[in-house]
């Protein structure tokens, strides 16, 4: 939901910017984050703290697709741009299985 649901083209496109970026993955990463709060209130409220790694990691992972996509001169016209994405996005599953075993383990 996060990553495309709610993210607005502000976001999507801010955060790609070789400058003025910080904004909006911060806005977009602290959406990721209330969700993540959400869920940890729900299951297990001592692990309220996930939220905060899951703004850190997700923010991570996007500046560094954002840097690598810049840097290369990626657009999605051309193949490379598509396996970055899938990077990302691979990344960003392995972060949320990860936190769903915190929150099952508890």
């Amino acid at each position: 939901l996060a990553d495309f649901v709610l993210q607005t083209g502000w976001m999507a496109h801010g955060k790609q910017r070789a400058r003025n970026w910080l904004a909006p993955l911060a806005v977009h990463c602290l959406i990721h984050a209330t969700g993540t709060l959400a869920i940890a209130l729900a299951l297990n409220p001592q692990l309220w703290w996930l939220a905060i790694l899951d703004f850190g990691l997700h923010g991570a992972i996007d500046y560094g697709k954002a840097r690598i996509g810049l840097a290369a001169g990626l657009s999605p016209e051309v193949a490379s741009y598509w396996w970055l994405f899938g990077v990302d996005q691979q990344m960003h599953a392995l972060t949320h299985m990860g936190l769903a075993i915190a929150l099952i383990a508890g």
